[in-house]
């Protein structure tokens, strides 16, 4: 049966994407979280280079509406951390932690999107990139592309491009990834030592869903540039909310609990490599597209057993109601309050709870690895109920 994610032109897996890829060069170290090359930038054979592309998504529509609605012009910036964070933590995966250089693509309809909007957009990655570098992450921002392609785009895309080079030494491959390995889950929302405000951790994943099960009809008749008018259900906005409606208990308004910018765990990692070798960690994966099912992108023959024993952030307990889908659906569009997991030795565990607490981040012990005894697959509980992800491979 097709998900709700998927009827709104949305996909969580993105088959047609790794079809499109599969038979592409995997580069030097094929189970990573991310495409690793060799030293092509320094011709060095000790050292790789990773460049990593993602962007905020559908997000830019939310801060598209909510700035028409109200003029806080402050919303862009989240959108420059979302586009920024996408690919920083990614890259975290493969073990990089230092020196990065951004880079970001902006396609706007000039007609909608005037330049005080670009300029906070640009001014919001400097910012986001010297606020990283005050915490230790040093990454610097190298310019970009806007471009006016009102023809192709109907209000603005935020994209951005990280690349960097590091010891070959550091790297983290998935593929060691083994029974016997404890998972350790970060929680994304909260607010961080890094942060000035809540987050609801909400991040850039599941966004077209939010937005089409919470906000309601009038947007699309206001703001038809907002949508997409081939959409089977409903051809726009289906809820019933007001972006302006204060129905979250941590921030002003509904807009701003979707709006929150999505957390890097990048001064966590980085602090983490000096209590705890790499060689101690068989994986990192971070939980965007696919979420808590994505892990089966990078095993095979391995059963993850999962708890999800945090309280579940209640943006996403809203986006569920509202929605109409069970728990197994909402996991696997959602975070759902833990972005990042690290599969790791049983004593060290404790260590990086507590790093991760030292840095106002809740950090979660969620379950083992285990042998399969055949295909992969992620079993989730969470109460009383329990469901599973099979390998879509």
């Amino acid at each position: 049966m097709q998900d709700l994610y998927s009827k709104l032109g949305a996909s969580v897996n993105k088959e047609d994407v790794h079809a499109a890829i599969q038979n592409l060069d995997k580069g030097i170290a094929p189970g990573a979280f991310c495409k690793v090359l060799p030293d092509i930038l320094g011709q060095n054979p000790d050292m790789v280079n990773v460049m990593h592309a993602d962007g905020a998504g559908t997000k830019s529509i939310l801060a598209y509406l909510y700035w028409r609605q109200t003029g806080d012009l402050s919303v862009w910036k989240s959108i420059a951390q979302d586009a920024i964070v996408m690919n920083l933590d990614d890259i975290l995966c493969v073990g990089a932690t230092e020196n990065f250089v951004v880079t970001s693509t902006i396609g706007r309809n000039k007609r909608l999107i005037p330049a005080e909007v670009i300029k906070a957009i640009i001014e919001g990655t400097e910012e986001v990139c010297e606020n990283l570098r005050s915490h230790g992450v040093s990454i610097y921002f190298g310019g970009g592309e806007t471009a006016d392609v009102g023809d192709l785009v109907k209000t603005v895309i935020v994209d951005s491009n990280i690349s960097c080079r590091f010891p070959k030494s550091d790297l983290i491959s998935c593929n060691n990834i083994k029974p016997g390995n404890q998972i350790v889950g970060l929680a994304s929302f909260g607010k961080a030592k890094f942060e000035t405000d809540y987050n609801s951790g909400i991040a850039s994943n599941g966004i077209t869903l939010a937005r089409h099960v919470l906000l309601k009809s009038e947007y699309s008749k206001d703001f038809p540039e907002a949508i997409d008018s081939h959409f089977e259900a409903t051809g726009g906005y289906g809820g019933k909310f007001d972006l302006l409606d204060s129905i979250l208990e941590n921030h002003k308004n509904l807009g701003m609990g979707l709006l929150s910018p999505t957390r890097t765990f990048s001064p966590v990692i980085k602090a983490l490599w000096e209590i705890i070798p790499r060689s101690r960690i068989s994986g990192i994966i971070h939980n965007t597209g696919g979420a808590h099912s994505k892990i089966l992108k990078f095993v095979e023959g391995v059963r993850i057993d999962k708890n999800l024993q945090w309280e579940v952030p209640e943006i996403f307990t809203i986006i569920q109601k509202e929605a109409e889908i069970g728990f197994q659906e909402l996991f696997q569009t959602f975070n759902c309050g833990v972005r990042l997991e690290l599969y790791c030795q049983e004593n060290d565990v404790d260590k990086i709870i507590a790093l991760s607490k030292e840095f106002n981040i809740e950090a979660y012990h969620l379950g083992k690895v285990d042998y399969s005894g055949g295909e992969s697959r992620v079993n989730c509980s969470l109460s009383n109920q329990t469901w599973s992800y099979v390998n879509p491979h």
